[in-house]
């Protein structure tokens, strides 16, 4: 019987097979890499606002407490966005006539709010509750990288799921006492582990099998 495929077929089908192996190696790579990115995440990017808030010279600069300006952050789910009566409460006394600051001044005169574009925007799916997190001694900048440093605001995370259950199933690692969470300058002391062993069974931080429990955030 005469040969129906030529000789070649072999080498060409076993190269078409090794080839889409690699291709869809290569796209999973590839996909993995976009959704790690700072196009993806918004990580490091800062974002658009009304008006160009720096933290940096607020915190580091004028010393100002984070308390001040988010309000309910010890006692709610949500920080708080500062309104414009706490901008005011310096600014009216201070760069009275900064060009910058005009849209504060038309809020205050309008009592219309700023619309400030959300840095740290979780999913609706996703509960998070500020006040639990900073009373089991869970610093700002743990979530909110060196907020302290930034001239304007921007992601330091990605907030995906798995960097949130890393804290969950080690606590250890981050946790710090709470008259330390609201210092942006915080740098970890060398025996963190220690500290942090103790600090969960002082402030009775539950065990990693319930806090990774899927009914802990989405509720």
């Amino acid at each position: 019987m005469a040969q129906i495929f030529h000789r070649s077929t072999n080498t060409i089908s076993k190269v078409t097979i090794y080839g889409a192996v690699f291709i869809i190696t290569g796209l999973g790579y590839l996909i993995f890499a976009v959704n790690q990115s700072a196009y993806y995440t918004d990580v490091n990017v800062a974002r658009q606002q009304p008006v160009p808030f720096s933290h940096k010279h607020h915190v580091t600069d004028d010393g100002i407490d984070c308390r001040y300006c988010h309000t309910t952050v010890e006692k709610s789910s949500f920080a708080g966005v500062p309104t414009t009566h706490i901008c005011m409460s310096c600014h009216s006394k201070l760069w009275l006539n900064a060009s910058m600051l005009e849209p504060v001044r038309a809020s205050y005169a309008t009592d219309r709010s700023l619309e400030w574009t959300r840095v740290n925007a979780l999913p609706d799916f996703v509960y998070f509750n500020h006040s639990i997190h900073v009373n089991k001694g869970i610093g700002c900048t743990t979530c909110h990288g060196p907020i302290g440093e930034m001239p304007l605001t921007y992601r330091a995370n990605t907030l995906y799921m798995r960097w949130c259950i890393d804290c969950h199933k080690h606590p250890e690692r981050y946790v710090r006492r709470r008259e330390d969470v609201f210092k942006a300058d915080y740098v970890p002391p060398s025996d963190q582990l220690a500290l942090g062993r103790q600090l969960v069974k002082e402030y009775k931080i539950k065990e990693p099998r319930i806090i990774t429990d899927c009914y802990t955030c989405h509720r």
